[in-house]
């Protein structure tokens, strides 16, 4: 790598950095703004069907706005308002030792982790493809990926503010040639990644009576399937399947499986991603049947 390259890298690796620090945001905002619209959407069906009178309080109101933006971070055991210098990206958490300045309530390794490991994405994506408009597209799409990660790990939501965009910008990178998978092979990428996902649904829906996952599932696998083309999927599947059952066996053995005794399978998806980002699906593939003891 020589010097230029390293050091657009490490500067885009950077802004990396600040991007995972608002990632944390998301991650525990967007969940929060969806409940509180899902209930206000509750009170108002309730009043049109006249089951609540139409002066019924709405459960979500809230004294202040709350979005994305506002209002500013606080620590949620105490209120205390995170100084700007308290938000440095890895930095202040170290520096902090993990824990807030006011009451010294822990405060979670994830914050770090996530900042570091989008930070890692996008120095290696600049590594890749340079200062260009194409590391600029898969930077968005690791940020995309790291959110949806983390929220689906949290709450077994992807929520479609998030898959829904990721699924068109790879269309659209593709179309503008930002990605090396041609347009034809995007779109039935994305047909395809939704409806083998779709179908599994429902062979194990009428087979079982359950449902075995979410529909947030097919839209995030159509996504990665307009990024890597339809070439990419059978690795994805095969790679988030073998980790996810490792994962699962760990956590059961564990006694740490949630209620319901399940584990979302987005974060798996996610991993193939990534993984077919950094090392192809030709890598991943040979990888994957190594392990199974096919290859």
């Amino acid at each position: 790598m020589t010097g230029s390259i390293l050091t657009d890298a490490t500067l885009v690796g950077i802004l990396g950095l600040l991007v995972g620090s608002f990632l944390n945001v998301v991650v525990h905002r967007l969940p929060l703004m969806m409940e509180r619209q899902w209930a206000a959407e509750c009170t108002q069906y309730g009043r049109d069907a006249g089951l609540l009178p139409q002066g019924a309080s709405n459960p979500a109101a809230q004294p202040e706005r709350f979005n994305l933006w506002t209002p500013r971070s606080r620590c949620p055991s105490c209120g205390h308002g995170v100084r700007w210098y308290e938000n440095i990206p890895v930095l202040s958490w170290l520096f902090l030792r993990g824990r807030c300045s006011a009451c010294r309530t822990r405060i979670s390794v994830r914050y770090p982790l996530i900042e570091l490991a989008t930070g890692a994405l996008f120095f290696a994506c600049a590594q890749r493809w340079g200062w260009s408009a194409s590391t600029a597209a898969w930077c968005a799409f690791c940020a995309a990926l790291v959110a949806l990660t983390a929220i689906d790990w949290d709450t077994t939501l992807l929520p479609d503010d998030i898959t829904l965009p990721l699924l068109w910008g790879g269309l659209l990178a593709s179309a503008a040639g930002l990605t090396a998978v041609p347009l034809q092979d995007a779109v039935l990428g994305a047909a395809a990644g939704y409806l083998t996902l779709w179908s599994v649904y429902w062979a194990f829906k009428l087979a079982t009576g359950k449902e075995g996952m979410g529909y947030g599932d097919f839209k995030l696998l159509a996504a990665l399937g307009a990024w890597f083309g339809w070439q990419a999927l059978v690795p994805i599947i095969l790679l988030a399947s073998v980790i996810g059952a490792v994962v699962g066996i760990a956590m059961k053995f564990a006694n740490s499986l949630r209620e319901g005794k399940y584990v979302p399978f987005g974060p798996f998806l996610a991993g193939g991603g990534f993984a077919v980002l950094l090392w192809g699906p030709q890598r991943i593939m040979h990888g994957v049947l190594g392990l199974m003891g096919l290859a």
